[in-house]
């Protein structure tokens, strides 16, 4: 059983991508928030698990992932978009099987021929690719885009399916792409660092003979840090089923949240993340 245990050691030291199921990001990777305080608890599900999101050694962003639901509830990154090529392959977490497994992002095939797990045991605990195959007006949306980052690493990092919800195709790549590539552009001028929360909201219907959510709503908010003395932020939100976006405040955003999610007032980011 030794050898078999340095087997899997050594095995692990072998891949680059990694990622960690933690107890909480304020002790883990609290660098993703404003003033390094994460969303409050009205967000949290009934089975959550906490993911540093980590590649070659490097955190990148952070997902509270729903395990019921099989979809993330947000993901938290920085703004700092490059330019670069889409990357390909899709990674899953091993963690959300257990401790015991590697802190990795891996391809399922490399869980499967150097793990010794069972795709059956893999998709117990969260999504696989399986379950976004021969889907009819819906594809795999990302709540972190790679298009937000700025070098291969980073994007990389974001093709998770931790990170993916079943999304309108048009609205995909129809509004919701015109926000993550136009209106963040244009709203982010002037800032020193933007950090966003982007995520969805839990619907009625599900994909792959009821295994994966697909959410009703998505959303993102960002607050942005124009100096010592100035912040702003902004938000948009849209219906899981048509291809638009509505922009909001930070506060009209929350309040919408918090009627949607049902379990207490939303606070997204820190108090002094103008509402208004």
């Amino acid at each position: 059983m030794l050898w078999l245990l340095l087997l899997q050691v050594w095995v692990s030291c072998l891949w680059l991508g990694h990622s960690e199921v933690v107890s909480s990001f304020e002790s883990s990777c609290p660098q993703f928030f404003f003033r390094e305080i994460p969303p409050n608890e009205a967000l949290e599900p009934e089975n959550p698990a906490w993911i540093c999101q980590r590649y070659k050694n490097q955190y990148f962003f952070a997902t509270l992932y729903d395990r019921q639901e099989r979809i993330p509830v947000y993901s938290a990154y920085i703004y700092e978009p490059g330019p670069g090529k889409r990357p390909k392959g899709w990674l899953v977490e091993p963690q959300l099987m257990g401790p015991a497994y590697p802190k990795t992002m891996e391809k399922e095939w490399t869980l499967i021929n150097h793990y010794n797990v069972s795709l059956e045991k893999l998709s117990e605990s969260q999504a696989v690719l399986q379950d976004y195959k021969n889907l009819t007006g819906l594809n795999r949306g990302h709540l972190n885009p790679n298009g937000h980052h700025q070098n291969y690493s980073s994007r990389m990092a974001t093709f998770t399916l931790t990170n993916i919800v079943p999304q309108d195709a048009k609205l995909n790549g129809g509004a919701w792409n015109n926000y993550e590539q136009q209106t963040m552009i244009r709203n982010t001028k002037g800032c020193e660092i933007t950090y966003v929360v982007v995520g969805a909201v839990p619907g009625n219907n599900y994909i792959a003979k009821g295994r994966v959510n697909k959410p009703s709503y998505l959303w993102s908010s960002a607050c942005c840090v124009v100096d010592n003395n100035h912040r702003k932020a902004w938000a948009v939100i849209a219906e899981n089923d048509q291809n638009q976006v509505q922009l909001l405040t930070l506060g009209e955003l929350e309040s919408m949240l918090t009627q949607l999610y049902g379990r207490g007032q939303v606070s997204l980011f820190d108090s002094e993340c103008p509402r208004e």
